[in-house]
């Protein structure tokens, strides 16, 4: 007896999160602390937002997500990211694919910008240390 497992992740900056999507009842898990008391709230959203774009396909898997690295918005979009395709992993659903497309591409599609690296010669990537001759 084999039960089907689907194991997807999504990226955002330096944010990585693995999502491990199983039959159940609808409980979504992010670091072991349910959706449900996930703080800040602005974040919860838009951790919720494939959830409720699925309906009622999401109210018979568990998913369970460990999230890493990054600022508290980066794990929001890397766990959103990662719940979308899990979903779509788990139903082969073209038109619910379609959906998320068009409601955002970064549901599921990582967003690959990064931090611009710090060069010699001033405080950032770009800004220079200022010059005083006199």
């Amino acid at each position: 007896m084999s039960t089907k497992v689907c194991n997807t992740s999504g990226k955002k900056k330096t944010a990585i999160a693995r999502a491990t999507v199983r039959k159940g009842n609808g409980k979504i898990r992010v670091n072991k602390k349910p959706i449900e008391i996930f703080e800040p709230l602005y974040a919860k959203l838009k951790i919720m937002e494939p959830l409720i774009l699925a309906g009622d396909i999401a109210s018979d898997i568990d998913i369970d997500i460990k999230v890493q690295g990054g600022g508290i918005m980066g794990q929001a979009n890397a766990v959103r990211t990662a719940i979308a395709r899990g979903i779509i992993e788990w139903t082969n659903d073209t038109s619910l694919r379609d959906t998320f497309m068009s409601y955002d591409r970064n549901l599921l599609v990582n967003d690959s910008r990064q931090k611009e690296t710090k060069k010699a010669g001033g405080p950032g990537a770009r800004a220079k240390y200022q010059k005083s001759y006199r």
